[in-house]
């Protein structure tokens, strides 16, 4: 499978500067998101700043003119009043209304050039006309400083807007004549008396500027070849997983992003490790049965992180739906089971074990028109099989085992030659959970949970589950959980062929239609494990 190549979409509208190819590197979205929140907590902070600096400046007349009465409403305090209300406004129509970031931000220039406005009204209608006029510095400056900070728009939107915002205190002065200059004069003398705030307009650009390109520095990381990085869905400790989205297609995937140095063992470089992730990635996503999710690319970035690209699926993994759910009916474990065979019927056919197959590496949900479809996740670390295998498959370092431990095959736990049947004793694992809510084996500690699944017995689901399961079904699960991989069934073929002979009513597309309907199940990206998980072995 050959990298994509990074090929650039047309212009984004959102804030951002030409790449050497010429195309334009926007801000991540997420952050333009985080910017419209902090506009909205301004704005609300403004509204409460222009109600107690009003009440605070009556409070302090009398401190400041002995004898004099208390100015009643004025026409400050109107304004003061129109622009909290303003302010208020723009905050519960940012948090209740579903617009697009780039469109709010540039609401926040408009409320900036207003803010500036109502600053400047405030400062010369209630300026006594026997005041000096001199120059100085004033609350615009500080505005327009704020929202340069704040507010991640292109530095050339910035640029006019803060011109207009420093301007509103000369055209204030020109068109209300409240110091007796005639309108020129008044421009010119709010000009001169008012050059700071220009001169600050000029520094608001270059925070701007800053602020784009440091935006931009994180949209430039979080490119991986043809995918641009959105949301974080999960962090683990060997790396996180993202929504992402392919810059021309605009389609929707998630992608895990896994350290090299977490992958490559005491004996083994990063550059090896690199290497090898490159040839199972390569195997992997060579698999095309329907119920293995698809992997789209792969590559390394510039800083030696590895990248899967996987499609995003619609629903929950199997874990997370008992959890919230419950245990199964039998017919209805066959169906998902059943899937989970044909993906790995397909994997083992081409020499590839998935050796961490759990619940929640396996997803159900809807794909196209159909419910209840399983995916098989997490088939990017798998390990091959065949004869000409160089060494371990990268996802195993020295002392370290891949895989659950609630799921691992006794061979794999103690490190022996492992092959296809390990899947499947971690296949009946996970049918024994879907049965019964249960994992075969509890134990407090992964020691103890290792030590159980090398020489306890499991107990028949149907004497834990509650409720009645066929013998036939426990039959073939306990046959899963044989200690010798000998006594399991040979091939995940042959146990979706035992599943199928077993006499329970079918669990239909309509019944699984039926149940999604009826729980309102709430669609949730995929969580591709190998992350999280990578326990000791037991030596």
């Amino acid at each position: 499978m050959n990298q994509a190549q990074r090929i650039g979409p047309q212009e984004p509208t959102t804030p951002g500067t030409r790449t050497p190819g010429g195309r334009v590197r926007a801000i991540p979205p997420d952050l333009l998101q985080e910017a419209s929140k902090r506009l909205a907590i301004m704005s609300l902070m403004a509204a409460v700043l222009w109600v107690v600096g009003t009440v605070l400046w009556h409070l302090a007349w009398p401190s400041f003119h002995p004898g004099q009465p208390i100015p009643g409403f004025r026409a400050p305090d109107a304004v003061a009043l129109i622009s909290a209300v303003s302010s208020l406004a723009l905050y519960f129509f940012i948090k209740r209304r579903e617009q697009s970031p780039e469109f709010l931000l540039r609401v926040g220039l408009i409320y900036m050039v207003v803010t500036c406005l109502a600053v400047a009204l405030v400062m010369h209608i209630g300026l006594p006309l026997t005041e000096e006029l001199a120059p100085q510095i004033t609350w615009i400056g500080v505005v327009l400083l704020m929202f340069a900070a704040i507010v991640p728009v292109a530095p050339r939107d910035m640029l006019v807007a803060s011109l207009i915002g420093a301007s509103m205190s000369p055209l204030a002065m020109m068109f209300t004549r409240v110091h007796g200059l005639d309108p020129l004069d008044a421009l010119k003398t709010g000009i001169l008396m008012h050059y700071s705030d220009f001169l600050l307009a000029g520094v608001a650009v270059v925070i701007s500027r800053v602020i784009n390109r440091l935006g931009q520095q994180v949209s430039k990381a979080r490119e991986m070849g043809a995918y641009q990085l959105g949301d974080l869905i999960k962090r683990g400790g060997m790396g996180e997983i993202y929504k992402a989205t392919h810059r021309m297609l605009a389609r929707p995937a998630a992608i895990k992003l896994i350290r090299a140095e977490m992958l490559a063992g005491a004996d083994e470089s990063s550059d090896l490790a690199v290497v090898r992730f490159k040839r199972e990635a390569e195997a992997a996503a060579n698999l095309r049965c329907p119920h293995t999710v698809e992997l789209f690319d792969f590559g390394v970035t510039e800083d030696g992180t590895l990248y899967f690209v996987m499609e995003l699926l619609e629903g929950l993994d199997l874990e997370t739906l008992v959890r919230q759910h419950g245990p199964m009916p039998a017919s209805r474990v066959i169906h998902i089971l059943r899937q989970a065979c044909e993906s790995l019927e397909e994997a083992h056919g081409k020499g590839l074990i998935h050796r961490d197959i759990k619940p929640a590496n396996i997803h159900v949900g809807r794909v196209g028109v159909r419910d209840d479809f399983v995916k098989v996740l997490d088939f990017g670390l798998v390990k091959s099989v065949k004869p000409d295998n160089k060494g371990d498959s990268l996802a195993t370092a020295v002392g370290l085992t891949p895989g659950t431990p609630a799921y691992m095959a006794p061979e794999m736990a103690v490190g022996e030659h492992t092959d296809a049947r390990a899947d499947i004793y971690a296949l009946g694992c996970v049918g024994y959970f879907l049965l019964t809510g249960k994992l075969v084996f509890d134990a407090e500690n992964t020691f103890q949970m290792i030590a159980k699944h090398l020489r306890n017995q499991p107990v028949p689901p149907s004497l834990r589950g509650g409720v009645e399961i066929p013998r036939a079904l426990e039959e073939a699960i306990l046959a899963c959980l044989e200690k010798n991989p000998d006594g399991r069934p040979a091939s995940a073929a042959a146990l979706s062929r035992t599943l199928g002979s077993i006499r329970v009513g079918d669990w239909t597309d309509a019944n699984a239609a039926d149940w999604w309907s009826s729980r309102q199940a709430v669609a949730v990206p995929p969580s591709p494990a190998g992350i999280e998980r990578v326990e000791p072995a037991l030596i």
